[in-house]
């Protein structure tokens, strides 16, 4: 583990992948595995000897994985919610919470039964029944599927990245990084988010999601501005170029998009 400094001073801790897989319980076979489908990939990675570093965002992206998991849902519909561009991870985490205290009722009742056999007495059979928390799973990866993982544009997201190879991404990835760096210059300059050099940059943007990953409209566009700033995850990694770009960039896509 190191620590990273931002341009503004903030401290930023980075694991390494075996450090980062004793932190989260998770095995670095499975760390490679989920860069391999794009569930969740290292925040950087040294040019020079090839280590993977995970940040903080990159643990809270692994906490939301470990939910859905624990909930049995499959890796190819926890990537289709998650990688979404509308998903929301707040109505996430309450749905998760509902189906984890059924879970939990549910167990106490096992617990209950065996305790009673263990004193000789027949188990009430229903302690073994799991249909409602089956039924609120399910209900809920329809939800999920319907308003996450089922739009249009994570569709059009799931064409373009098949035709795609490794290093159109990591393309992808360096414009996203270069625009990300031209906000945090010119807020730092003391631009406005509504000066034209900024809303042009808005522009690029959104020409950078469409051409990359989906036609981003501006109801698509305002959706993420909102997310860069009222999401930690995006929030902090923007955020790693100078604190505040995220909420610049929010900002600026708002008076865009109006």
């Amino acid at each position: 583990m190191y620590t990273e400094f931002t341009e503004t001073g903030k401290e930023i801790l980075m694991y390494k992948i075996s450090e980062f897989a004793r932190l989260t319980g998770v095995s670095v076979r499975t760390l490679h595995y989920y860069d391999e489908i794009g569930l969740l990939s290292p925040c950087s990675v040294d040019e020079q000897n090839g280590y993977r570093y995970y940040d903080d965002s990159s643990l809270s992206r692994m906490q939301e994985i470990l939910f859905y998991r624990e909930l049995d849902f499959p890796l190819k519909r926890i990537s289709e919610i998650i990688l979404s561009p509308d998903y929301d991870k707040g109505s996430a985490l309450m749905r998760q919470r509902q189906l984890l205290v059924l879970k939990k009722e549910r167990l106490e009742r096992l617990i209950c039964a065996i305790d009673s056999a263990a004193e000789g007495e027949v188990t009430d059979m229903k302690a073994f029944d799991n249909s409602e928390f089956e039924a609120a799973r399910d209900e809920f990866a329809r939800e999920a599927r319907e308003r996450w993982g089922d739009t249009e544009a994570y569709k059009e997201f799931e064409q373009k990245d098949a035709r795609r190879s490794d290093d159109d991404r990591k393309k992808g990835e360096r414009v996203t990084e270069q625009l990300t760096a031209e906000f945090a210059s010119l807020m730092k300059s003391g631009a406005k988010p509504s000066d034209s050099s900024v809303q042009a940059l808005v522009q690029r943007w959104q020409d950078n999601i469409t051409e990359n990953y989906y036609t981003c409209t501006k109801e698509i566009l305002a959706g993420l501005g909102a997310m860069y700033s009222g999401d930690e995850r995006f929030a902090g990694n923007l955020d790693r170029h100078g604190k505040g770009t995220a909420e610049f960039i929010a900002k600026a896509i708002e008076i865009f998009c109006k």
